[in-house]
């Protein structure tokens, strides 16, 4: 295929091998990764009736390729990666069932991405992940700060978490 799909963690060759046989090597079928997901039923399916949104829960499949991504994923959450901490952190906000799903829709996108544009996967690890979310929540707060009138600065006595982080 000219790609390895191995460097995903959570694939090893057997479940790389089931996946291609599941979804072919051709991903042109599908316009953008979305439609991957929405095929696999990764993605939720809003119902809405008159304006006001009923549901925004997930189909149910019995497709095999998404069971294996699901698998792929509860594997990938016991490992010290990007996507292990990405696991680790939705499962203690939002409970493990939506972060087996949420883990599975971004292995399904990793997937899609290296192998219909060759790209390469390299894992970040899992100090670069948690540097950019505390990024992430320190812009939030201090743009939420901005909306009420209020300047954040950093506190001398723990200055050293945010010089990583600016």
């Amino acid at each position: 295929m000219g790609t390895d799909l191995t460097k995903i963690h959570g694939f090893g060759p057997y479940l790389a091998l089931k996946r291609v046989s599941e979804c072919g090597t051709d991903l042109s079928r599908w316009p953008t990764a979305q439609h991957v997901t929405s095929w696999l039923c990764l993605s939720p399916a809003n119902k809405v009736s008159g304006g006001k949104v009923l549901s925004t829960r997930t189909r149910r499949s019995k497709n095999r390729a998404s069971a294996l991504l699901r698998l792929a994923a509860v594997n990938v959450g016991k490992t010290q990666t990007a996507l292990g901490a990405f696991y680790r952190r939705l499962a203690t906000r939002m409970g493990k069932a939506k972060a087996v799903t949420a883990t599975a829709r971004k292995l399904a996108v990793l997937f899609y991405n290296v192998l219909r544009y060759g790209k390469t996967y390299q894992d970040p690890g899992v100090e670069h992940y948690e540097q950019r979310y505390r990024a992430r929540i320190l812009q939030n707060l201090t743009r939420r700060a901005k909306a009420l009138g209020y300047h954040l600065e950093p506190d001398p006595l723990h200055s050293p978490v945010l010089s990583g982080v600016s």
